[in-house]
Protein backbone atom coordinates (compact mmCIF):
# COMPACT_ATOMS: atom_id res chain seq x y z
CA UNK A 1 0.00 0.00 0.00
CA UNK A 2 1.47 3.39 -1.35
CA UNK A 3 2.47 5.95 1.98
CA UNK A 4 -0.35 8.29 0.14
CA UNK A 5 -3.03 5.34 0.29
CA UNK A 6 -2.10 4.77 3.91
CA UNK A 7 -2.30 8.50 5.05
CA UNK A 8 -5.85 8.60 3.21
CA UNK A 9 -6.81 5.59 5.36
CA UNK A 10 -5.88 7.35 9.08
CA UNK A 11 -7.41 10.20 8.27
CA UNK A 12 -10.69 8.36 6.80
CA UNK A 13 -10.62 6.43 10.70
CA UNK A 14 -9.76 9.69 12.44
CA UNK A 15 -12.66 11.17 10.67
CA UNK A 16 -15.01 8.38 11.49
CA UNK A 17 -13.74 8.37 15.07
CA UNK A 18 -14.50 11.84 15.41
CA UNK A 19 -18.01 11.04 13.83
CA UNK A 20 -19.03 8.25 16.52
CA UNK A 21 -17.85 10.64 19.06
CA UNK A 22 -20.17 13.47 18.10
CA UNK A 23 -22.73 10.78 18.44
CA UNK A 24 -21.91 10.01 21.41
CA UNK A 25 -22.19 13.33 22.82
CA UNK A 26 -25.41 14.07 21.47
CA UNK A 27 -26.90 11.04 22.90
CA UNK A 28 -25.59 12.01 26.49
CA UNK A 29 -27.45 15.10 25.97
CA UNK A 30 -30.58 13.85 24.67
CA UNK A 31 -30.32 11.63 27.88
CA UNK A 32 -29.15 14.59 30.23
CA UNK A 33 -32.40 16.90 28.82
CA UNK A 34 -34.61 14.05 30.46
CA UNK A 35 -33.63 15.14 33.96
CA UNK A 36 -35.59 18.15 35.47
CA UNK A 37 -33.53 19.68 38.23
CA UNK A 38 -35.39 21.16 40.72
CA UNK A 39 -34.23 23.45 44.00
CA UNK A 40 -35.44 23.29 47.87
CA UNK A 41 -35.28 24.67 50.85
CA UNK A 42 -35.01 21.21 53.26
CA UNK A 43 -36.49 22.45 56.57
CA UNK A 44 -40.05 23.68 55.67
CA UNK A 45 -41.90 20.16 57.10
CA UNK A 46 -44.74 18.85 55.86
CA UNK A 47 -43.66 20.08 52.21
CA UNK A 48 -39.91 19.49 52.29
CA UNK A 49 -37.79 18.02 54.61
CA UNK A 50 -35.03 15.54 55.49
CA UNK A 51 -35.82 12.42 58.08
CA UNK A 52 -33.10 11.28 60.43
CA UNK A 53 -30.91 8.43 58.84
CA UNK A 54 -32.86 8.78 55.72
CA UNK A 55 -30.67 10.11 52.36
CA UNK A 56 -33.77 10.85 50.40
CA UNK A 57 -35.81 14.17 50.25
CA UNK A 58 -39.48 13.95 51.91
CA UNK A 59 -42.78 15.68 51.53
CA UNK A 60 -45.81 17.17 50.21
CA UNK A 61 -43.64 19.07 47.60
CA UNK A 62 -41.43 16.18 46.60
CA UNK A 63 -43.88 14.07 46.20
CA UNK A 64 -45.81 16.34 43.70
CA UNK A 65 -42.72 17.49 42.25
CA UNK A 66 -41.44 14.03 41.25
CA UNK A 67 -45.04 13.38 40.28
CA UNK A 68 -45.22 16.62 37.52
CA UNK A 69 -41.61 15.49 36.54
CA UNK A 70 -42.99 11.80 35.55
CA UNK A 71 -46.36 13.00 34.13
CA UNK A 72 -44.00 15.16 31.84
CA UNK A 73 -41.55 11.88 31.04
CA UNK A 74 -39.03 13.42 33.14
CA UNK A 75 -36.63 11.86 35.77
CA UNK A 76 -35.63 14.53 38.91
CA UNK A 77 -32.63 15.38 40.75
CA UNK A 78 -33.14 17.54 43.86
CA UNK A 79 -30.99 19.96 45.56
CA UNK A 80 -31.33 21.57 48.44
CA UNK A 81 -30.42 25.01 48.36
CA UNK A 82 -31.00 27.85 51.28
CA UNK A 83 -34.34 29.53 50.76
CA UNK A 84 -32.92 33.13 50.11
CA UNK A 85 -30.63 31.19 46.99
CA UNK A 86 -33.36 29.51 45.39
CA UNK A 87 -34.73 32.28 42.61
CA UNK A 88 -31.03 33.20 42.29
CA UNK A 89 -29.63 29.44 41.12
CA UNK A 90 -33.09 29.64 39.12
CA UNK A 91 -31.44 32.51 37.54
CA UNK A 92 -28.01 31.09 36.92
CA UNK A 93 -28.88 28.19 35.37
CA UNK A 94 -28.06 26.09 38.13
CA UNK A 95 -31.66 24.44 38.63
CA UNK A 96 -34.90 23.90 36.23
CA UNK A 97 -37.78 24.94 38.51
CA UNK A 98 -38.49 25.47 42.11
CA UNK A 99 -40.55 23.09 44.32
CA UNK A 100 -40.23 24.28 47.97
CA UNK A 101 -43.27 26.02 48.98
CA UNK A 102 -42.44 29.65 47.52
CA UNK A 103 -45.95 31.45 47.63
CA UNK A 104 -47.03 33.56 44.74
CA UNK A 105 -45.95 37.02 45.14
CA UNK A 106 -46.28 40.20 42.69
CA UNK A 107 -42.70 40.97 43.70
CA UNK A 108 -41.50 37.07 42.56
CA UNK A 109 -43.55 37.55 39.90
CA UNK A 110 -41.26 40.03 38.26
CA UNK A 111 -38.43 37.97 38.49
CA UNK A 112 -39.33 34.41 37.79
CA UNK A 113 -42.25 32.54 35.99
CA UNK A 114 -44.38 30.43 38.51
CA UNK A 115 -46.97 27.77 37.68
CA UNK A 116 -50.69 27.14 38.74
CA UNK A 117 -51.44 27.66 42.08
CA UNK A 118 -51.15 23.74 43.89
CA UNK A 119 -51.51 24.89 47.25
CA UNK A 120 -53.37 27.29 49.32
CA UNK A 121 -51.91 28.81 52.72
CA UNK A 122 -51.60 31.64 54.42
CA UNK A 123 -49.76 32.72 57.78
CA UNK A 124 -50.11 32.30 61.42
CA UNK A 125 -48.70 32.94 64.74
CA UNK A 126 -46.76 30.26 67.42
CA UNK A 127 -46.55 31.57 71.03
CA UNK A 128 -45.92 29.51 74.30
CA UNK A 129 -48.54 28.07 76.14
CA UNK A 130 -48.44 30.10 78.82
CA UNK A 131 -48.45 33.30 76.88
CA UNK A 132 -51.74 35.42 77.21
CA UNK A 133 -51.02 38.76 75.75
CA UNK A 134 -50.38 37.50 72.26
CA UNK A 135 -53.69 36.98 70.51
CA UNK A 136 -53.47 38.10 67.22
CA UNK A 137 -50.79 39.74 64.82
CA UNK A 138 -51.72 43.36 65.97
CA UNK A 139 -50.59 42.17 69.77
CA UNK A 140 -47.11 41.90 68.08
CA UNK A 141 -46.19 45.05 68.10
CA UNK A 142 -43.16 45.49 69.31
CA UNK A 143 -42.43 42.18 69.98
CA UNK A 144 -39.84 40.03 69.27
CA UNK A 145 -41.00 37.87 66.32
CA UNK A 146 -38.71 34.90 64.43
CA UNK A 147 -39.05 34.05 60.84
CA UNK A 148 -37.19 32.25 58.18
CA UNK A 149 -35.09 34.28 56.18
CA UNK A 150 -36.82 35.00 52.64
CA UNK A 151 -40.07 33.86 53.32
CA UNK A 152 -43.31 35.98 53.01
CA UNK A 153 -43.61 35.58 57.30
CA UNK A 154 -40.60 37.85 57.03
CA UNK A 155 -41.81 40.18 54.72
CA UNK A 156 -45.17 40.69 56.62
CA UNK A 157 -43.30 40.73 60.23
CA UNK A 158 -41.32 43.66 59.04
CA UNK A 159 -44.08 45.69 58.21
CA UNK A 160 -45.19 45.02 61.70
CA UNK A 161 -45.32 48.19 64.03
CA UNK A 162 -41.60 48.37 66.36
CA UNK A 163 -41.56 44.76 66.28
CA UNK A 164 -38.13 43.34 66.61
CA UNK A 165 -37.86 40.55 63.55
CA UNK A 166 -35.29 37.75 64.04
CA UNK A 167 -34.72 36.05 60.76
CA UNK A 168 -33.35 31.99 61.15
CA UNK A 169 -32.00 30.01 58.22
CA UNK A 170 -34.44 27.30 58.86
CA UNK A 171 -37.99 26.76 60.78
CA UNK A 172 -36.49 24.57 63.54
CA UNK A 173 -34.16 27.75 64.42
CA UNK A 174 -36.90 29.68 64.82
CA UNK A 175 -38.96 27.28 66.93
CA UNK A 176 -35.73 26.17 68.97
CA UNK A 177 -35.23 30.17 69.67
CA UNK A 178 -38.91 30.38 70.81
CA UNK A 179 -38.89 27.41 73.05
CA UNK A 180 -35.35 29.18 74.64
CA UNK A 181 -37.49 32.75 75.34
CA UNK A 182 -35.67 34.46 73.08
CA UNK A 183 -38.40 35.55 70.94
CA UNK A 184 -42.20 36.13 71.93
CA UNK A 185 -43.65 34.05 68.70
CA UNK A 186 -42.65 32.31 65.41
CA UNK A 187 -44.68 33.77 62.33
CA UNK A 188 -45.14 31.27 59.55
CA UNK A 189 -47.39 29.21 57.38
CA UNK A 190 -50.16 27.82 58.73
CA UNK A 191 -49.35 24.17 57.63
CA UNK A 192 -45.58 24.16 58.70
CA UNK A 193 -46.65 25.40 62.52
CA UNK A 194 -49.73 23.03 62.68
CA UNK A 195 -47.04 19.99 61.41
CA UNK A 196 -44.47 21.52 63.87
CA UNK A 197 -46.61 21.30 66.79
CA UNK A 198 -48.62 17.92 65.74
CA UNK A 199 -45.38 15.79 65.03
CA UNK A 200 -43.03 17.41 67.63
CA UNK A 201 -45.02 16.54 70.92
CA UNK A 202 -44.72 20.06 71.25
CA UNK A 203 -46.64 20.87 74.38
CA UNK A 204 -45.56 23.91 75.51
CA UNK A 205 -46.64 26.08 72.53
CA UNK A 206 -49.94 26.69 70.90
CA UNK A 207 -51.45 28.54 67.61
CA UNK A 208 -53.39 31.53 68.19
CA UNK A 209 -55.09 33.90 66.46
CA UNK A 210 -56.57 34.32 62.71
CA UNK A 211 -55.53 33.21 59.55
CA UNK A 212 -53.59 36.02 57.56
CA UNK A 213 -52.98 36.77 54.08
CA UNK A 214 -54.11 33.76 52.29
CA UNK A 215 -51.51 32.53 49.71
CA UNK A 216 -50.92 30.52 47.21
CA UNK A 217 -48.19 28.26 45.94
CA UNK A 218 -46.50 27.83 42.76
CA UNK A 219 -43.45 26.14 40.94
CA UNK A 220 -41.16 28.58 40.12
CA UNK A 221 -39.13 28.26 36.21
CA UNK A 222 -37.26 31.14 34.36
CA UNK A 223 -39.47 33.72 32.80
CA UNK A 224 -37.68 32.49 29.30
CA UNK A 225 -38.83 28.97 29.43
CA UNK A 226 -42.17 29.05 28.63
CA UNK A 227 -42.14 25.66 27.42
CA UNK A 228 -41.40 24.27 30.87
CA UNK A 229 -44.03 26.18 32.40
CA UNK A 230 -46.80 24.96 29.77
CA UNK A 231 -46.02 21.26 30.50
CA UNK A 232 -45.53 21.70 34.29
CA UNK A 233 -49.28 23.36 34.72
CA UNK A 234 -50.73 20.62 31.90
CA UNK A 235 -48.70 17.95 34.14
CA UNK A 236 -50.48 19.52 37.37
CA UNK A 237 -54.20 19.61 35.45
CA UNK A 238 -53.53 15.75 34.50
CA UNK A 239 -52.57 14.69 38.25
CA UNK A 240 -55.55 16.66 39.57
CA UNK A 241 -57.72 14.69 36.92
CA UNK A 242 -56.61 11.33 37.60
CA UNK A 243 -56.58 11.70 41.47
CA UNK A 244 -52.59 11.42 41.70
CA UNK A 245 -52.68 15.09 43.26
CA UNK A 246 -55.37 13.95 46.05
CA UNK A 247 -53.58 11.12 47.29
CA UNK A 248 -50.60 12.92 47.18
CA UNK A 249 -52.76 15.57 49.22
CA UNK A 250 -54.39 12.90 51.84
CA UNK A 251 -50.74 11.67 52.47
CA UNK A 252 -49.53 14.34 53.93
CA UNK A 253 -52.38 16.71 55.45
CA UNK A 254 -55.20 13.95 56.14
CA UNK A 255 -58.01 15.88 54.35
CA UNK A 256 -58.98 16.54 51.03
CA UNK A 257 -57.37 19.34 49.08
CA UNK A 258 -60.39 22.13 49.43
Amino acid sequence: MSKKMMSLLVVGIFLLSLGLVGCGQKTANTDKAKVLKIGAEMTFPPFEFQEEGNKEYVGFDMDLARAVAKQMGYETEIQNIGFDGLIPALEAGNIDMIVSGMSITEERSKKIAFSKPYYKSGLSIVVKSDNTTIKSFKDLEGKKIAVQIGTTGAEEARKIKDANVREYNSNSEAYMELKAGGVDAVVNDLPVNEYYLTKSGEKNAKLVGDIMNAEEYGMAVTKKNTELAEKVNKALDELKKNGEYEKIYMKWFGKKPQ
